[in-house]
Protein backbone atom coordinates (compact mmCIF):
# COMPACT_ATOMS: atom_id res chain seq x y z
CA UNK A 1 0.00 0.00 0.00
CA UNK A 2 1.39 3.23 -1.17
CA UNK A 3 1.63 6.67 0.65
CA UNK A 4 -1.58 7.88 -0.98
CA UNK A 5 -3.57 5.34 -0.36
CA UNK A 6 -2.61 5.61 3.01
CA UNK A 7 -3.35 9.03 3.11
CA UNK A 8 -7.25 8.43 1.25
CA UNK A 9 -7.81 5.63 3.63
CA UNK A 10 -6.75 8.24 6.76
CA UNK A 11 -9.22 10.34 5.13
CA UNK A 12 -11.66 8.34 5.31
CA UNK A 13 -11.75 7.09 8.49
CA UNK A 14 -11.58 10.68 10.26
CA UNK A 15 -14.79 11.00 7.81
CA UNK A 16 -16.38 8.13 9.08
CA UNK A 17 -15.77 9.07 12.75
CA UNK A 18 -17.02 12.52 12.15
CA UNK A 19 -20.08 11.18 10.94
CA UNK A 20 -20.97 8.32 13.49
CA UNK A 21 -20.34 11.41 16.12
CA UNK A 22 -22.90 13.54 14.03
CA UNK A 23 -25.55 15.13 16.63
CA UNK A 24 -29.37 15.37 16.49
CA UNK A 25 -29.96 18.16 13.42
CA UNK A 26 -28.88 18.72 10.39
CA UNK A 27 -29.49 22.25 8.47
CA UNK A 28 -29.52 22.25 4.59
CA UNK A 29 -27.25 24.80 2.97
CA UNK A 30 -27.27 26.01 -0.41
CA UNK A 31 -22.89 26.87 -2.02
CA UNK A 32 -23.17 30.62 -3.16
CA UNK A 33 -20.04 30.95 -4.99
CA UNK A 34 -18.97 34.03 -7.99
CA UNK A 35 -16.26 35.46 -5.62
CA UNK A 36 -15.32 38.65 -5.98
CA UNK A 37 -18.95 40.13 -7.59
CA UNK A 38 -19.72 43.51 -7.55
CA UNK A 39 -21.99 45.18 -5.14
CA UNK A 40 -25.53 46.08 -5.25
CA UNK A 41 -25.12 50.19 -5.42
CA UNK A 42 -28.30 51.00 -2.79
CA UNK A 43 -27.69 52.73 0.25
CA UNK A 44 -25.26 51.79 1.82
CA UNK A 45 -23.75 49.05 -0.60
CA UNK A 46 -24.23 45.98 -0.14
CA UNK A 47 -23.44 42.22 -1.12
CA UNK A 48 -20.50 42.43 -2.51
CA UNK A 49 -18.50 39.20 -1.13
CA UNK A 50 -14.78 38.10 -2.30
CA UNK A 51 -15.17 34.50 -1.21
CA UNK A 52 -17.42 31.30 -1.41
CA UNK A 53 -19.49 30.08 1.40
CA UNK A 54 -22.52 28.60 1.89
CA UNK A 55 -25.97 29.59 3.17
CA UNK A 56 -28.71 27.91 5.36
CA UNK A 57 -31.58 27.07 3.04
CA UNK A 58 -34.16 28.31 5.18
CA UNK A 59 -34.57 29.73 8.57
CA UNK A 60 -33.59 28.09 11.23
CA UNK A 61 -36.75 26.15 12.27
CA UNK A 62 -38.71 25.29 15.66
CA UNK A 63 -37.42 21.70 15.45
CA UNK A 64 -34.03 22.95 15.30
CA UNK A 65 -34.05 25.64 18.05
CA UNK A 66 -36.00 22.79 19.94
CA UNK A 67 -33.25 20.27 19.65
CA UNK A 68 -30.78 22.93 20.90
CA UNK A 69 -32.42 23.82 24.07
CA UNK A 70 -32.84 20.47 24.93
CA UNK A 71 -28.94 19.88 24.34
CA UNK A 72 -28.08 23.04 26.28
CA UNK A 73 -31.00 24.80 28.08
CA UNK A 74 -32.33 22.01 31.19
CA UNK A 75 -31.28 24.94 32.98
CA UNK A 76 -31.68 28.10 31.36
CA UNK A 77 -29.77 31.32 32.89
CA UNK A 78 -29.12 32.66 29.16
CA UNK A 79 -32.56 32.94 28.28
CA UNK A 80 -32.47 30.65 25.50
CA UNK A 81 -36.29 30.05 25.63
CA UNK A 82 -38.90 32.78 25.65
CA UNK A 83 -42.21 32.29 27.31
CA UNK A 84 -43.89 33.58 24.17
CA UNK A 85 -42.51 30.90 22.40
CA UNK A 86 -45.15 28.65 24.05
CA UNK A 87 -47.96 30.81 23.92
CA UNK A 88 -48.10 33.46 21.33
CA UNK A 89 -49.55 32.11 18.05
CA UNK A 90 -46.49 33.04 16.25
CA UNK A 91 -44.11 31.05 18.85
CA UNK A 92 -43.39 27.48 18.75
CA UNK A 93 -41.71 25.68 21.23
CA UNK A 94 -43.17 25.01 24.43
CA UNK A 95 -40.95 24.14 28.00
CA UNK A 96 -42.07 21.73 30.20
CA UNK A 97 -40.19 20.04 33.52
CA UNK A 98 -38.68 21.80 36.17
CA UNK A 99 -35.22 24.05 36.33
CA UNK A 100 -32.28 21.41 35.94
CA UNK A 101 -34.46 19.20 34.28
CA UNK A 102 -36.71 21.62 31.10
CA UNK A 103 -37.01 19.45 28.37
CA UNK A 104 -38.92 21.80 24.94
CA UNK A 105 -41.34 20.29 22.87
CA UNK A 106 -42.51 21.47 19.11
CA UNK A 107 -45.96 22.99 19.35
CA UNK A 108 -48.49 21.31 16.92
CA UNK A 109 -48.05 23.14 13.18
CA UNK A 110 -44.95 24.71 14.00
CA UNK A 111 -42.00 22.16 13.78
CA UNK A 112 -40.97 23.38 10.28
CA UNK A 113 -41.93 27.18 11.21
CA UNK A 114 -39.33 29.65 11.46
CA UNK A 115 -38.29 29.93 15.24
CA UNK A 116 -39.07 33.31 16.53
CA UNK A 117 -38.49 35.37 19.94
CA UNK A 118 -34.65 35.04 19.24
CA UNK A 119 -32.59 37.60 20.12
CA UNK A 120 -29.52 38.43 18.79
CA UNK A 121 -27.59 36.33 21.42
CA UNK A 122 -29.14 33.36 21.23
CA UNK A 123 -28.57 33.15 17.78
CA UNK A 124 -25.20 33.25 17.96
CA UNK A 125 -25.16 31.05 21.16
CA UNK A 126 -26.69 28.72 18.51
CA UNK A 127 -23.72 29.09 15.67
CA UNK A 128 -21.45 28.42 18.94
CA UNK A 129 -23.22 24.76 19.61
CA UNK A 130 -22.82 24.39 15.55
CA UNK A 131 -19.45 25.21 15.80
CA UNK A 132 -18.67 23.57 18.36
CA UNK A 133 -19.92 20.10 17.25
CA UNK A 134 -23.38 20.19 18.85
CA UNK A 135 -24.77 18.18 21.49
CA UNK A 136 -22.80 19.32 24.70
CA UNK A 137 -20.80 22.03 22.64
CA UNK A 138 -19.71 25.45 24.03
CA UNK A 139 -22.43 28.96 23.01
CA UNK A 140 -20.40 31.30 24.82
CA UNK A 141 -17.07 30.37 22.53
CA UNK A 142 -16.31 29.30 19.18
CA UNK A 143 -17.65 31.51 16.09
CA UNK A 144 -18.29 34.37 18.73
CA UNK A 145 -16.88 35.31 22.60
CA UNK A 146 -19.31 36.17 24.73
CA UNK A 147 -18.40 34.88 27.71
CA UNK A 148 -21.55 34.32 29.60
CA UNK A 149 -24.36 36.78 30.48
CA UNK A 150 -25.73 39.76 27.63
CA UNK A 151 -22.59 42.09 26.82
CA UNK A 152 -23.69 45.32 27.81
CA UNK A 153 -24.56 48.19 25.23
CA UNK A 154 -20.82 49.37 25.51
CA UNK A 155 -19.13 46.29 24.80
CA UNK A 156 -21.58 44.32 22.46
CA UNK A 157 -20.02 45.73 19.00
CA UNK A 158 -16.46 43.96 20.49
CA UNK A 159 -18.63 40.53 19.61
CA UNK A 160 -17.03 39.91 15.84
CA UNK A 161 -16.84 36.67 14.06
CA UNK A 162 -13.50 34.22 14.30
CA UNK A 163 -11.29 33.66 11.57
CA UNK A 164 -11.66 30.39 11.87
CA UNK A 165 -15.48 29.71 12.21
CA UNK A 166 -17.47 27.25 10.28
CA UNK A 167 -20.71 27.81 11.40
CA UNK A 168 -22.24 31.68 11.91
CA UNK A 169 -24.69 34.74 11.46
CA UNK A 170 -24.24 35.89 7.86
CA UNK A 171 -23.02 39.62 7.54
CA UNK A 172 -25.51 42.02 5.70
CA UNK A 173 -23.36 41.34 2.35
CA UNK A 174 -23.36 37.54 2.99
CA UNK A 175 -27.04 37.74 3.22
CA UNK A 176 -27.98 40.08 0.50
CA UNK A 177 -25.64 38.31 -1.94
CA UNK A 178 -27.26 35.00 -1.36
CA UNK A 179 -31.33 36.25 -1.73
CA UNK A 180 -30.67 38.84 -4.55
CA UNK A 181 -27.80 37.69 -6.85
CA UNK A 182 -27.54 36.78 -10.02
CA UNK A 183 -24.69 37.60 -12.42
CA UNK A 184 -25.85 39.20 -15.41
CA UNK A 185 -24.76 36.24 -17.71
CA UNK A 186 -26.19 33.72 -15.96
CA UNK A 187 -29.85 35.27 -16.39
CA UNK A 188 -29.45 37.69 -13.76
CA UNK A 189 -30.79 41.67 -14.08
CA UNK A 190 -28.55 43.92 -15.62
CA UNK A 191 -27.10 44.86 -12.73
CA UNK A 192 -26.67 41.52 -11.04
CA UNK A 193 -29.05 41.93 -8.44
CA UNK A 194 -32.82 41.40 -8.05
CA UNK A 195 -35.61 43.48 -6.59
CA UNK A 196 -36.44 40.46 -4.92
CA UNK A 197 -34.90 37.21 -3.27
CA UNK A 198 -37.63 35.17 -5.43
CA UNK A 199 -35.14 36.19 -8.44
CA UNK A 200 -37.66 38.25 -9.90
CA UNK A 201 -38.10 42.15 -9.91
CA UNK A 202 -42.22 41.93 -10.11
CA UNK A 203 -43.62 42.13 -6.70
CA UNK A 204 -44.00 38.28 -5.83
CA UNK A 205 -47.64 36.87 -5.40
CA UNK A 206 -48.92 37.20 -2.30
CA UNK A 207 -49.15 33.85 -0.51
CA UNK A 208 -52.18 32.27 0.82
CA UNK A 209 -51.85 29.13 3.63
CA UNK A 210 -53.59 26.21 4.44
CA UNK A 211 -54.80 25.26 8.22
CA UNK A 212 -51.65 23.89 8.60
CA UNK A 213 -49.37 27.00 7.69
CA UNK A 214 -47.84 25.43 3.87
CA UNK A 215 -48.24 28.06 1.38
CA UNK A 216 -51.14 27.02 -0.44
CA UNK A 217 -50.39 28.52 -3.74
CA UNK A 218 -46.96 27.59 -4.31
CA UNK A 219 -45.55 28.20 -7.56
CA UNK A 220 -43.44 31.06 -9.57
CA UNK A 221 -42.74 34.33 -7.77
CA UNK A 222 -44.54 33.29 -4.62
CA UNK A 223 -43.68 35.04 -1.02
CA UNK A 224 -45.26 35.45 2.07
CA UNK A 225 -46.03 39.34 3.16
CA UNK A 226 -49.08 41.70 2.86
CA UNK A 227 -50.84 39.42 6.12
CA UNK A 228 -52.04 36.75 2.89
CA UNK A 229 -51.34 33.71 4.63
CA UNK A 230 -54.15 33.48 7.07
CA UNK A 231 -54.27 30.39 9.64
CA UNK A 232 -54.50 29.41 12.88
CA UNK A 233 -57.24 32.35 13.56
CA UNK A 234 -54.59 34.90 12.63
CA UNK A 235 -54.61 37.52 9.33
CA UNK A 236 -51.27 36.44 8.31
CA UNK A 237 -48.80 34.48 10.00
CA UNK A 238 -45.65 33.06 9.48
CA UNK A 239 -45.66 29.76 7.03
CA UNK A 240 -43.84 26.60 6.65
CA UNK A 241 -40.05 27.57 5.35
CA UNK A 242 -40.07 26.44 1.51
CA UNK A 243 -43.55 25.84 1.08
CA UNK A 244 -43.63 28.57 -1.51
CA UNK A 245 -42.02 25.79 -4.09
CA UNK A 246 -38.58 25.75 -5.86
CA UNK A 247 -40.11 28.15 -8.29
CA UNK A 248 -39.83 31.43 -5.33
CA UNK A 249 -36.36 30.27 -4.81
CA UNK A 250 -33.43 32.94 -5.08
CA UNK A 251 -30.72 31.87 -8.19
CA UNK A 252 -28.72 30.31 -5.48
CA UNK A 253 -31.25 27.84 -4.06
CA UNK A 254 -32.62 29.66 -0.65
CA UNK A 255 -36.27 30.80 0.04
CA UNK A 256 -38.25 33.19 1.81
CA UNK A 257 -35.54 35.74 2.16
CA UNK A 258 -38.14 38.29 0.82
CA UNK A 259 -40.96 38.31 3.11
CA UNK A 260 -42.01 35.20 6.33
CA UNK A 261 -40.22 36.85 8.76
CA UNK A 262 -37.05 38.98 9.66
CA UNK A 263 -33.54 37.94 9.98
CA UNK A 264 -30.81 38.69 12.21
CA UNK A 265 -27.59 39.97 10.53
CA UNK A 266 -23.72 40.27 12.16
CA UNK A 267 -24.01 43.58 10.83
CA UNK A 268 -24.00 47.23 12.84
CA UNK A 269 -25.63 49.56 12.30
CA UNK A 270 -24.37 52.70 12.22
CA UNK A 271 -23.14 52.60 15.77
CA UNK A 272 -24.26 50.40 19.11
CA UNK A 273 -26.19 49.34 20.11
CA UNK A 274 -27.89 48.16 17.03
CA UNK A 275 -28.02 44.94 14.77
CA UNK A 276 -29.09 44.79 11.42
CA UNK A 277 -32.34 42.53 10.61
CA UNK A 278 -33.56 42.18 6.77
CA UNK A 279 -35.88 40.56 4.34
CA UNK A 280 -39.02 41.77 5.90
CA UNK A 281 -41.82 39.43 7.29
CA UNK A 282 -45.25 38.27 6.86
CA UNK A 283 -46.91 41.99 7.44
CA UNK A 284 -44.94 43.96 5.28
CA UNK A 285 -45.83 45.56 1.55
CA UNK A 286 -44.08 44.58 -1.45
CA UNK A 287 -40.98 47.37 -0.48
CA UNK A 288 -40.59 46.12 3.04
CA UNK A 289 -39.48 42.67 1.76
CA UNK A 290 -37.32 43.64 -1.11
CA UNK A 291 -33.96 44.64 -1.64
CA UNK A 292 -34.15 47.73 -0.64
CA UNK A 293 -35.13 47.22 2.93
CA UNK A 294 -33.74 46.13 6.13
CA UNK A 295 -34.12 47.37 9.56
CA UNK A 296 -32.28 47.37 13.14
CA UNK A 297 -32.74 47.25 16.84
CA UNK A 298 -31.35 46.15 19.99
CA UNK A 299 -29.48 42.95 20.42
CA UNK A 300 -31.08 41.89 22.93
CA UNK A 301 -34.83 42.23 21.43
CA UNK A 302 -36.97 39.53 20.60
CA UNK A 303 -40.54 39.37 18.09
CA UNK A 304 -42.77 37.39 16.86
CA UNK A 305 -41.84 38.44 12.89
CA UNK A 306 -38.38 37.95 14.05
CA UNK A 307 -35.81 34.62 13.13
CA UNK A 308 -32.38 33.88 11.40
CA UNK A 309 -30.34 31.91 9.45
CA UNK A 310 -27.25 30.46 9.60
CA UNK A 311 -24.28 30.21 6.99
CA UNK A 312 -21.01 28.29 6.49
CA UNK A 313 -17.75 27.54 4.90
CA UNK A 314 -17.88 25.22 2.14
CA UNK A 315 -17.03 21.74 2.15
CA UNK A 316 -13.50 20.73 0.41
CA UNK A 317 -13.82 20.66 -3.00
CA UNK A 318 -12.76 17.14 -4.75
CA UNK A 319 -9.93 18.92 -6.08
CA UNK A 320 -8.94 20.44 -2.45
CA UNK A 321 -9.22 16.58 -0.98
CA UNK A 322 -7.11 15.38 -3.78
CA UNK A 323 -4.03 18.22 -3.36
CA UNK A 324 -4.27 17.02 0.40
CA UNK A 325 -4.02 13.53 -0.08
CA UNK A 326 -1.32 14.22 -2.13
CA UNK A 327 0.18 16.62 0.55
CA UNK A 328 -0.04 14.09 3.40
CA UNK A 329 1.41 11.41 0.52
CA UNK A 330 4.29 14.05 -0.09
CA UNK A 331 5.11 14.38 3.46
CA UNK A 332 4.86 10.93 4.06
CA UNK A 333 7.17 10.34 1.89
CA UNK A 334 9.75 12.61 2.66
CA UNK A 335 9.80 11.70 6.01
CA UNK A 336 11.07 7.93 5.00
CA UNK A 337 14.58 7.48 5.43
CA UNK A 338 16.03 6.18 1.81
CA UNK A 339 16.41 2.66 1.12
CA UNK A 340 20.06 0.92 0.35
CA UNK A 341 20.24 -0.56 -2.67
CA UNK A 342 21.38 -4.14 -3.13
CA UNK A 343 23.69 -4.91 -4.97
CA UNK A 344 23.60 -8.11 -6.79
Amino acid sequence: MNAIHRAIIAMAVVAALSTSSATAISIDTVFVGDAGNPADMLSPPRGAVGYDYRMGTTEVTNAQYAAFLNAKAGTDPLGLWDANMGSDSAGGITRIGLDGNYSYLTRINMADKPVTYVDWYSAIRFTNWLNNGQGTGDTETGTYTLLGGTPTPSNFATITRSPDATWFVPNQDEWHKAGFYQPADKGGDSDGYWLYATASNTDPTVATADASGNISNPGPNVANYANGADWHMQDGLLTTVASAGPLSRSYYGTYDQSGNVWEWNEGIFTEPPFRILAGGYWGNNALNISAYSFSSVYPSDDYRNLGFRVATVPEPSTWALAWLACTVAAGAALGRKPRRSRRP
